[in-house]
């Protein structure tokens, strides 16, 4: 489906709908079940006997529409999977489904079926064979009767009452999966050194591909990367790819330390052989666990295979033959139980009935199960994540990340919703702290929060100001409401997920948690990080976020300052001089009235240009005022290089295009210039100029300067701040802006002299070019 198509479906899924028997219900969904016996109630009959063989019937009934309804349900699932099959009793984003294509099958059954499913019904629980029990009792079948759960390895309750939530089903499976843990084998510690061999799950992930770089970099270590494939060269190949888009290497150097195994977190034993998970049992020297299913709007039963089963897996590898050490990558999702009070290293998790998104508690439960491990001697290091920012000198971000898509909403809507903290650090700061935790043995067994420094409200209205981006705070339900209108009036493909995540009720009490929620603290890590010389935690701020802001703009993301944002800092300027014919006198007097302004300090950083707006009135040109069109004025084109070898150094350069009374248009381009001489105030503040009609060469020429008495009055005391800024943000503006003006300028004056002073230190009989210039 087209993603222009994709709206209405999505519509048309809310509007929900039905009204179909049963019997019709299942004759349109699967070709033949008309004829089959089917029923929603008893059939008549006398006495109690007849009401229990009624009542045998009826459960059987309802069990053959069950099955019916669940293989049309997996019949139609499997058009949209890789491999184009599907089982009733197989999650269908386990199975290869995204969410997109769970939005299209939900379409597909509705409109082909007549089977009207809710879209968070499908997130929640995506097997078929749960599809159709929930969805017969909403048309008047009764659901089967509840039997006895399987083998705790893979106990998923049996179908039960509607009355029953799907939290108290999520419980049942929460303590058969916990229960998994206390099968596991027995091991001692581990061999207190630097691991030589490593298995690495996640590598195709965006925290996982940085980690695998980090252990190659900082390490000896050969690394083992499981990767979900049919053979090895898809592995290979899909390893390589997900790496590029990271922009990531994979040269032949890494491939040489590399081993890809191409298997399934989700299966026994990885998917692995026999022979091949005893040889990785004892060859390996530490088992590293990244991969995971990230999808806010999910269930816990669609989640489970990969987050806690898969972990699980992992653990009793790492207690299988060699004893080896287990490092997992939980996140602080653990403690997303709104109210909570603390959320450091050691301190208590959330209540499990009080978390709701099923992937906080599917790491809740990878975590805690992994505790019980430690019960049987497994040396457990737990590291906790928060929000993964982009690579702060890449760029490079997770596209579907929640903390991508409020960063990329924040800077388009230029709304921001009033939150406590943003527990959020960027990716090569996590991923570093992260390798260096798994290569120091002293670090084992411990749990730590690689949060880095959190951001608050005040912090981040502040950044995005100072960035160009001034941004409105609204309460949650506002900025929630506000932003779905404007993502549906203008959809953005990229972040069709973000507008899944704000209709999702699970979704949104893991969002409001996540706002509302204290600051992750991480002393341990903090003291690890001192001590072994890695870089510090901090704050992800605006400067941080630089390059990744770059690129979620040119993907269509984010929107980055620009000349129709208004101005978050201006001033006058005046310029009086004479200009005269190109070679001739200057005679006729000339002053610029203009008024300079950034969008953005954004702007000075990547393009240290500065815009201008204003008027020219001269004589010669017109005897009105000539309006400035459009005006740049850049500071140190070029990093100042001169433009003949050396003893003009360009401090200014301004390009004006201009429109006269009667419509006709002039350019003007006007340079500043350092000398080494002593007038260097007059040099800071004289324009050399060049005027000339549209594309035609220069005619007319002069020199025009800041009068003395003004610079001062509309330079520095008349600069103007957005008036949406509070006071002390104003003062900081400003002197910032001083601060980098004044230090451009002294680097551009300072050219000039240096370059003379080399000149006059020069031994060489030979005379320079500057020495020949002269």
């Amino acid at each position: 489906m087209s993603d222009e198509g994709r709206r209405p479906v999505g519509e048309s899924i809310e509007r929900g709908g039905g009204g179909l028997s049963v019997a019709d219900l299942l004759a349109r969904a699967l070709p033949g079940a008309a004829s089959a016996p089917v029923s929603a109630s008893a059939p008549p009959g006398d006495g109690p006997a007849a009401d229990v063989d009624a009542n045998a019937n009826a459960d059987t009934n309802t069990a053959a529409d069950v099955d019916r309804l669940a293989e049309a349900i997996a019949a139609v699932a499997a058009r949209f999977l890789p491999d184009g099959r599907m089982r009733p009793d197989t999650d269908f984003f386990d199975a290869g489904g995204t969410s997109v294509d769970a939005v299209e099958l939900v379409a597909a059954l509705a409109r082909e079926s007549g089977v009207e499913l809710a879209l968070d019904d499908v997130f929640a629980d995506a097997r078929p064979r749960r599809l159709a029990e929930r969805h017969l009792p909403a048309i008047g079948a009764s659901a089967p009767s509840p039997t006895a759960p399987g083998p705790a390895a893979n106990a998923v309750p049996a179908a039960r009452t509607a009355s029953v939530g799907a939290a108290d089903e999520d419980l049942e499976l929460v303590l058969a999966d916990l229960a998994r843990a206390d099968g596991l084998p027995w091991t001692g510690p581990p061999e207190p050194a630097a691991p030589r061999r490593i298995l690495l799950t996640g590598a195709t992930g965006f925290l996982g591909g940085h980690m695998l770089l980090d252990l190659l970099r900082y390490s000896d270590a050969h690394v083992y990367c499981l990767v979900r494939a049919a053979d090895e060269e898809e592995a290979t190949q899909r390893l390589g790819t997900a790496l590029a888009g990271f922009s990531l290497p994979w040269s032949s150097e890494i491939r040489r330390r590399v081993t890809v195994l191409p298997g399934d977190l989700r299966r026994p034993r990885l998917g692995l052989s026999e022979d091949r998970w005893s040889a990785l049992a004892e060859e390996l020297d530490s088992v590293v666990s990244v991969a995971a299913a990230v999808d806010f709007l999910r269930g816990y039963p669609s989640l489970r295979q990969s987050n806690v089963a898969g972990p699980l897996t992992l653990a009793e590898l790492a207690a299988t033959g060699r004893p080896k050490p287990l490092h997992h990558i939980s996140s602080i999702a653990v403690f997303n139980q709104v109210g909570i009070a603390s959320m450091g290293e050691d301190d208590p998790l959330a209540r499990i009935d009080r978390l709701v998104a099923g992937y906080d508690k599917s790491k809740w439960v990878a975590e805690t199960a992994l505790r019980r491990a430690r019960d049987h001697g497994l040396v457990v290091t737990v590291m906790r994540p928060g929000g993964i920012g982009g690579h702060t000198r890449t760029g490079a971000y997770n596209a579907q990340d929640l903390s991508s898509g409020l960063i990329s909403a924040f800077g388009r809507f230029r709304t921001v919703p009033a939150f406590r903290y943003l527990n959020a650090a960027p990716v090569d700061w996590v991923s570093r702290v992260a390798a260096a935790v798994i290569c120091e043995p002293a670090a084992w067994g411990y749990n730590y929060n690689l949060t880095g420094v959190p951001n608050t409200l005040d912090d981040v209205v502040r950044d995005m100001g100072f960035g160009g981006m001034n941004v409105t705070v609204q309460e949650w339900d506002e900025w929630r409401a506000d932003a779905l209108a404007r993502l549906e009036a203008e959809p953005v493909p990229g972040l069709d997920f973000l507008t899944r995540v704000l209709r999702s009720p699970a979704a949104l009490k893991l969002c409001e948690a996540t706002l509302k929620g204290p600051e992750a603290t991480g002393e341990r890590t903090d003291a690890f990080v001192a001590a072994h010389g890695l870089p510090a935690a901090t704050r992800y701020d605006t400067q941080a976020q630089l390059k990744t802001f770059e690129r979620l703009a040119g993907d269509g993301l984010g929107r980055l300052p620009n000349r129709q944002d208004p101005p978050y800092l201006w001033f006058p300027e005046t310029i009086e001089g004479t200009l005269g014919p190109v070679g001739g006198p200057a005679h006729s007097e000339c002053t610029l009235s203009l008024t300079l302004s950034i969008a953005s300090m954004y702007q000075l950083v990547r393009e240290r240009r500065v815009d201008v707006r204003g008027e020219l009135s001269c004589a010669l040109l017109h005897p009105d005022p000539v309006v400035v069109e459009r005006g740049d004025l850049w500071v140190r084109p070029q990093e100042g290089i001169p433009l003949r070898h050396g003893l003009r150094h360009q401090l200014l350069l301004y390009r004006l295009r201009l429109r006269d009374a009667d419509g006709r248009r002039w350019w003007l381009e006007g340079r500043k210039f350092a000398r080494a001489r002593r007038d260097v105030w007059r040099q800071t503040r004289a324009l050399t100029v060049e005027i000339g009609r549209e594309g035609e060469p220069a005619s007319l020429a002069g020199e025009v300067v800041v009068p003395a008495d003004s610079y001062v009055r509309d330079q520095i005391d008349g600069i103007r701040v957005d008036p949406l800024l509070s006071g002390q943000e104003k003062r900081v503006a400003k002197l910032t802006w001083l601060a980098w003006f004044g230090r451009e300028m002294g680097r551009g004056l300072l050219g000039p002299f240096a370059r003379v002073g080399a000149d006059l230190l020069d031994l060489r009989r030979n005379p320079t070019l500057t020495e020949r210039d002269r």
